[in-house]
């Protein structure tokens, strides 16, 4: 399991005021600029590698408007408090889980297959991810920003060990990998 996310240099993986006019908070669109940079590959060699996503309904709902489809051609698995039908969009559809992040990661390592469960982490997701136990690699896309406020990404979770395992930069961006140690 893998968690994904960009962060500012203080820490924020979005920033103050989220809402429908702002989905990654006042500022908080400059967190992904990067992937759309000229000469970026974005996040295509990592995508290749996903066969399924946890995301936070939050998420959803601020994303799907944009994203228009998964945000990944492969199932989804939206963590929420409301009951829902799955969701069939062009590529693959959005499953909600009800009972739980470890739910949701059984179901999304099922669809995966051998391929990697890609947790979005919007700061909710993630830590409840983490906070079970349940996340392997972290991968952080480090922005040369500071957003002064917003949702910490790793905010009130008990002290982990990492082990770096790859880092590489460009210009907007540092690429971190860390090995979650138990």
């Amino acid at each position: 399991m893998v968690l994904n996310g960009s962060v500012s240099l203080d820490g924020y993986s979005a920033g103050p005021n989220v809402g429908e006019e702002h989905p990654m908070g006042e500022g908080g669109e400059r967190l992904h600029e990067w992937m759309f940079a000229e000469g970026s590959d974005g996040d295509a060699p990592f995508a290749a590698t996903v066969g399924a996503v946890v995301l936070g309904r939050r998420t959803f709902d601020l994303g799907l408007p944009h994203w228009g489809d998964t945000p990944f051609p492969v199932p989804s698995f939206v963590l929420t408090h409301e009951p829902r039908p799955p969701l069939a969009m062009k590529s693959a559809a959005f499953t909600f889980v009800t009972d739980g992040p470890r739910s949701a990661v059984e179901q999304a390592r099922a669809a995966a297959g051998d391929r990697d469960v890609l947790v979005m982490a919007a700061a909710e997701s993630a830590r409840h991810v983490l906070r079970a136990g349940l996340v392997d690699e972290i991968r952080l896309q480090l922005v040369p920003v500071l957003l002064g406020g917003g949702s910490r990404l790793l905010d009130g979770l008990r002290p982990t060990e990492l082990e770096r395992v790859g880092t590489t930069e460009a210009d907007d961006v540092v690429h971190l990998r860390f090995r979650v140690l138990r």
